[in-house]
């Protein structure tokens, strides 16, 4: 606790109005049996930032204090073991029979009409970026507020009227590191100068989780354990309305919608109606208190993974609240005016409690039109088919799908064995998801092949870039589920449903007893990657073969890892429990004779042994690109990741590791680049991404042929180039001639928003084996475009298709498209006994595309072997 700071900084916060008792921003009559925040935490509200230990000891002391009106809930753990909680707010009646009003909510949900006893429920989530601090002080101080304040007509209504959820901190590993670097760095008194230690976060920062993921990018994906359990708790009660409070750049003011463009189209015009309702009422409320404010600029409501946009394609009306940053206790804005830590919380309290009030005081209303917009979708209002996912080919990924679907409340279905369907033949079964029912918004939004941005926010965008002005788009314009993980998906008109799934149903394996001679681990899903990591842990030798080869009718695609009794010590057991841990398939083999292609000695096999990974951390390094490769190499594959410090990597003996990844981020220095040119060299594999690719293909120690290019007809300018005093006399005759004087050829291609590409691989490259007949769609996003490898110098293993085959989903500007087709994605060049592999664009962005699992996991797993 730091004490010495809180009488300095009571001359800070009485800029203020707080009330003198400091307990609610809110004048009025307080309960004194309900703990203020000074007496469990020793701080009053606003005046320190509040350690995530310490808001959730004051929550479990709320609760302790009013049983009949408060329960606390925990829903998850996060990876660094803290616990995630959401309280229930409501009247003692209401408490009294709150599983019957859960119950009654679940019910119309699923299409019910509210009943003379129904009751909304409002969700209020906070902190879901551990460094947007202010709104989990504004939690605890909404919670207070509700159970203390006596006499008080607008909190009565809102206990009497509806259910009331808290979630105070959605993230509480990155709070804690933001409060930790905060606080080490605080002298008796907090600077607000923008540019001291307290508002320069050392890396990663506090916004990500521990494996350093945006968790507002997260909501479908559900790739952490923060994410899991918030949809599971936001699913079991079907709140109305859901507030996510964030917070923005200090110099700006307060944001909360009506949202901006673009909307996703699967957003109702009564939806919109809702926002401006709500919208209104916040405005009226910070009006009173004189704060500035805005709406329908920046903060859209168009990728469904956010935490405002997924619960609306559920029927809530969900909204981002973005109050502006002290980043600490006290900013000095541009302006030169103070802006403090307890102003940031009071204003997210203002809005918090003016929009429970709305939805207390219109309740029936809110009921109503949820209910409409649940049974609407499931009476077929947006389609009344199928989506059929196919389970022959990347099987482990789809059945991964079908359970990340079905703990989002989606009903899937599963056909097992050889069955027909949409005019064709699934031989191995499929997953059936109905368009009817009350999530078919969400489900549209999340299996169509892509959502299209609406037609007139593009013509505005490009009019936009036309005039030199940025665009618009506020993250990708793709995310297509399906596409993403490599799978096929069909919608037809009328199929089987099959057997229910559910969220937590183990994977199906198809695991075998060894044959005489031993198992086969078919390289074509995620599954088998993590099948073929365990084994190699676990002290079991495999062969990878490079080449495709056929055994009695049987094709094993190249990649195919041969897993001998000869080599195992007879014994193949443990084996077959791991597939059927995993839910992986093995194939017996009677012998080592093959009808077609290459026998085990070949050298098309090469042995395997547990790679020893190294990754670039901290400094120039993206956390985001850090995080999402460390958590796919970790938690899907199984393998650890050692991370080294960039400004380490100079002086450390990086020959302990078989490998070394360079995630995207901002480029290495002379001494880095040095560093890992020798490591490549010395027979070393290097994974390298974006900018980071860029920039080990520049200098006297460049490890790839490739370069950067410029935008579209460009060219680079030259360094070297003599500065004169005069230009060679022009004429411009065109408004257009004027454009192409004042654009710079030098420039890189405008970044594009994101989108996924169609590719193309080269099938005998071991690097792309898992893809035969089946090139994988990539995300990108940025402005890196590449020229290929000639031939001399490596192999260009993935490559986006041609301009007009080149857009899988999303939006890409045209110029861009044409001039990203035939360039490549992945590339691979040998260098001294090592090899370098690079990537255009991360393959692990968000974790999300597990369609490209076996590209990574060929370069992290099977390169290494291949280059001792």
């Amino acid at each position: 606790m730091i004490r010495p700071i809180l009488g300095l900084f009571a001359a800070v916060t009485a800029l203020l109005a707080v009330p003198a008792s400091a307990q609610s921003f809110v004048d009025g009559e307080f309960d004194a049996a309900i703990p203020t925040l000074e007496e469990v935490a020793g701080h009053r509200t606003g005046e320190q930032i509040t350690r995530p230990d310490v808001a959730l000891r004051y929550m479990e002391a709320l609760a302790a204090a009013a049983p009949d009106r408060m329960r606390i809930v925990p829903y998850a753990t996060s990876w660094e073991g803290r616990p995630l909680v959401y309280a229930i707010l409501t009247s003692t009646q209401n408490m009294a029979r709150i599983d019957a009003i859960q119950a009654d909510m679940q019910r119309i949900a699923q299409g019910g009409a509210p009943g003379p006893d129904s009751l909304p429920v409002t969700w209020l989530s906070y902190g879901v970026h551990g460094d947007e601090i202010s709104s989990t002080d504004a939690a605890l101080a909404m919670t207070y507020h509700l159970l203390a304040a006596r006499g008080n007509p607008q909190v009565d209504a809102i206990l009497g009227n509806s259910i009331v959820i808290i979630d105070p901190n959605q993230n509480p590993d990155g709070r804690a590191r933001f409060t930790s670097s905060y606080y080490q760095q605080l002298g008796i008194a907090p600077s607000p100068n923008r540019y001291t230690a307290g508002h320069d976060q050392p890396w990663p920062g506090g916004r990500y989780n521990h494996y350093l993921f945006d968790l507002n990018r997260d909501w479908f994906a559900l790739t952490q354990p923060e994410t899991r359990g918030k949809v599971a708790a936001v699913a079991a009660w079907n709140p109305v309305v859901l507030v996510d409070a964030h917070e923005m750049g200090g110099d700006q003011t307060y944001f909360f919608p009506p949202s901006a463009d673009p909307f996703n189209p699967y957003i109702t015009q009564e939806q919109r109606a809702k926002q401006n309702l709500l919208g209104r009422n916040n405005g009226a409320a910070l009006d009173r208190i004189g704060v500035p404010y805005y709406t329908r600029e920046i903060f859209d409501a168009f990728y469904p993974g956010y935490g405002d946009t997924w619960p609306t394609l559920n029927g809530a009306i969900a909204m981002t609240f973005e109050q502006a940053s002290a980043r600490g206790l006290v900013w000095e804005r541009d302006e030169g005016d103070l802006l403090t830590y307890a102003e940031g919380v009071r204003n997210h309290f203002i809005t918090s409690l003016a929009t429970a009030e709305t939805v207390a005081r219109n309740a029936d209303t809110f009921l109503r039109d949820y209910a409409n917009y649940r049974r609407s979708a499931a009476s077929g209002a947006v389609g009344s088919g199928y989506f059929v996912i196919d389970l022959a080919e990347r099987r482990w990924n789809a059945e991964a799908l079908g359970r990340r679907l079905a703990a989002q409340g989606i009903a899937v279905g599963r056909v097992s064995g050889a069955a027909s369907a949409c005019s064709r033949n699934y031989p191995e079964g499929y997953l059936s998801v109905s368009m009817r029912q009350p999530s078919a918004r969400l489900i549209r939004s999340l299996l169509d092949r892509d959502v299209e941005l609406p037609a007139d926010f593009i013509a505005e965008q490009e009019a936009r870039r036309s005039s030199d002005l940025p665009h618009e788009i506020y993250d990708t314009t793709a995310w297509s589920v399906g596409q993403m993980s490599g799978l096929d998906i069909a919608e037809c008109g009328s199929v089987s449903g099959g057997t229910a799934l559910a969220p937590d149903a183990p994977l199906p394996a198809r695991a075998s007893a060894p044959g005489a001679f031993g198992l086969a681990v078919p390289w074509h899903d995620s599954g088998q990657v993590r099948l073929v990591a365990e084994a190699m842990k676990a002290g079991l030798r495999g062969r990878a073969t490079d080449t495709a080869f056929t055994v009695e009718g049987v094709t094993y695609p190249r990649g195919t890892v041969v897993f001998t009794n000869a080599d195992n010590n007879g014994s193949l057991a443990s084996l077959t429990a791991l597939a059927q841990e995993i839910g992986a398939e093995t194939r017996p083999l009677a012998s080592g004779w093959v009808d077609d292609g290459p026998n085990l000695g070949s050298n098309s096999f090469v042995q395997l042994r547990t790679p020893r990974i190294a990754m670039l951390w901290d400094g120039r390094v993206s956390p985001l690109s850090a995080g999402a490769t460390r958590y796919v190499i970790e938690q899907r594959f199984g393998l650890p990741v050692a991370p080294i410090r960039v400004d380490t990597v100079a002086r450390a003996d990086l020959s302990e590791f078989d490998v070394l990844i360079a995630p995207d981020g901002s480029g290495l220095g002379d001494g880095e680049r040095g560093a890992i040119a020798r490591y490549v060299r010395g027979g070393g594999v290097l994974l390298a991404y974006g900018d980071m690719l860029a920039s080990l293909a520049s200098g006297d120690d460049a490890l790839f042929a490739t370069r950067r290019e410029t935008v579209l007809g460009g060219e680079p300018s030259e360094e070297d180039e003599d500065e004169g005093e005069t230009a060679p006399g022009t004429a411009i005759e065109s408004l257009a001639d004027y454009r192409a004087a004042i654009l710079d050829d030098g420039r890189r291609p405008d970044t594009l928003p994101g989108a996924l590409l169609n590719t193309v691989i080269d099938g005998e490259n071991f690097l792309a084996a898992g893809y035969d007949g089946a090139p994988p769609t990539v995300f990108a996003d940025g402005a890196l475009i590449l020229t290929p490898l000639t031939l001399s110098d490596g192999v260009n293993v993935v490559r986006y298709a041609g301009a007009d085959e080149l857009v899988a989903a999303g939006y890409v500007w045209d110029e861009n498209r044409r001039q990203m087709a035939f360039k490549p994605y992945m590339i691979a060049q040998p260098s001294g006994r090592g090899l370098a592999i690079g990537f255009a664009h991360d393959p692990a962005v968000r974790g999300y595309l597990d369609g490209l699992d076996l590209l990574l996991a060929n370069a992290v797993i099977v390169a290494p072997n291949r280059v001792r």
